[in-house]
């Protein structure tokens, strides 16, 4: 029975660790503040054996709640000292990755740090994301979102051979049976010409090593954004940022630009305030 608590307890700090570090942090004050509340109900006086049962009920509920006000917040606090030692720790791949921008770095990295490396240039790109517990070549190893929608991602770290096209196969009948929308499969090499005529016209892009540098550089040419920032892209999804118009008919008036440009143009207009 011991073992089967500290499990439980030990998955609830992985949920936790999952979680954004403020979050994680938000959940431990709450829990501590609700338990609190229940570890101090008071206890009415038994009347008869129904009442007796209550009673002994009630002190076994008070009991637990007086316990898991300390638990459980420390649960959630180590969870979100985790949860900000990834996030340190994928900013500081992704920094390194735009210092080194050669083919070594990237061929260099453990697969762990590579799913992390690309984990972290979708959560630039202003997606929600998921590490899984795949392993190496072990199926999906990111789930992303953005708008509620589902996009798989599967990472192959291959130095000697190019990517075939089983694993694009193996990646499209997992988004047909998970509802998702798009599909990638990123690696840090090359792939197969049959791959690619597969992955054509299903809603799945390939990156190979050329295209995620080229996505890191995209990354470090324009300013971070958080979701809040603006209006989510008509086209991508991708949260918008302010900018003024140049040239044409606008010149000079505000509008919605797609913090992705120049990779895609979406805009969205700004109302003019009334007079």
């Amino acid at each position: 029975m011991p073992r089967h608590r500290q499990s439980d307890l030990e998955g609830l700090m992985v949920l936790a660790s999952r979680l954004p570090w403020w979050v994680a942090l938000i959940l431990g004050v709450v829990s501590y503040l609700v338990l609190h509340v229940v570890s101090q109900a008071p206890t009415s006086a038994p009347h008869g054996m129904e009442g007796l049962a209550g009673a002994v009920t009630t002190s076994y509920i008070r009991g637990l709640a007086t316990a898991g006000k300390y638990i459980l917040p420390l649960v959630f606090f180590f969870g979100a000292v985790v949860s900000a030692v990834h996030a340190y720790r994928n900013c500081r791949l992704l920094a390194d990755a735009k210092q080194n921008p050669g083919d070594a770095h990237l061929l260099n990295l453990t697969w762990q740090d590579f799913e992390r490396l690309v984990g972290q240039a979708f959560r630039e790109r202003g997606f929600a994301v998921t590490e899984t517990a795949s392993g190496p070549d072990g199926g999906i190893d990111l789930e992303l979102r953005n708008g509620g929608e589902l996009h798989l991602v599967q990472c192959k770290r291959w130095r000697a051979r190019k990517v075939g096209v089983e694993v694009v196969r193996e990646l499209y009948g997992v988004m047909s049976a998970r509802g998702a929308v798009s599909g990638y499969v990123v690696s840090s090499g090359e792939f197969s010409d049959e791959a690619r005529r597969f992955a054509a016209g299903r809603n799945i892009d390939l990156w190979d090593g050329a295209k995620l540098r080229e996505v890191i550089r995209g990354i470090e040419e324009r300013p971070r954004v958080s979701n809040t920032t603006g209006p989510a892209c008509p086209t991508c999804g991708a949260p918008m940022v302010k900018r003024v118009a140049k040239r044409g008919a606008n010149s000079g008036q505000p509008f919605w630009g797609c913090s992705r440009y120049p990779e895609c143009r979406g805009t969205r207009s700004i109302p003019s305030a009334p007079r």
